[in-house]
């Protein structure tokens, strides 16, 4: 929330959005449901998916979209984008995040502190990296991967990438050495399959 206060413009306010049991304030600022934010008057509405199930915020993409609400994509000024990049909607990039060149970056992506994405790099939509994520150079990320704290995806090449299959889960501290399929659940150094979804 202090990443989304810091772009906020004379006039604007954050909340909170949960439907679940919440308490009235969090951290200083007002908790409201969905219902109660699409009462609050406001010239335009925004927000970020601060959930990190891709699915979910998959869901939750499609439930903004249809109320007509759009996305903000709140990156610290202490995270570092270099030149051609193109990142999507609702990407959340925390503070110390490097994005280096030539990289595409889908929707909804996470990117928590001290991650970086390295050169060359294609990564899908609802992405997330958990702390410290060391994603080098020549790798594809495919939709709702989850890469967790520490971990470290090997580089790849121009002509054989490394690629993290849709809906895979890296475990913190792997050391990924080889492309991992759809769906699997890597942990380990190197990197094995601890279990398939």
């Amino acid at each position: 929330m202090p990443i989304v206060a810091s772009h906020l413009q004379d006039g604007e306010s954050a909340v909170f959005i949960d439907d679940g049991d919440f308490a009235a304030v969090v951290n200083g600022y007002q908790c409201v449901s969905w219902e109660n934010f699409l009462r609050i008057e406001a010239d335009k509405r925004s927000v970020c998916l601060a959930v990190a199930n891709g699915k979910i915020r998959e869901t939750l993409e499609k439930k903004c979209s249809g109320a007509e609400i759009d996305f903000f994509s709140p990156r610290s000024e202490q995270s570092v984008i270099m030149d051609a990049v193109e990142i999507g909607d609702g990407a959340m990039l925390s503070p110390f995040v490097t994005i280096a060149s030539n990289v595409q970056i889908g929707r909804h992506f996470h990117a928590n502190l001290y991650s970086y994405v390295e050169h060359d790099c294609i990564i899908g939509d609802f992405v997330t990296f958990a702390p410290g994520v060391k994603c080098n150079g020549n790798v594809r990320i495919k939709d709702h991967a989850y890469i967790g704290s520490g971990a470290i995806l090997r580089q790849g090449t121009i002509g054989d990438p490394l690629v993290i299959g849709e809906g895979a889960v890296i475990g913190m501290g792997a050391v990924v050495t080889k492309s991992v399929p759809a769906g699997v659940t890597m942990v380990g150094n190197p990197a094995q399959i601890l279990k398939e979804r």
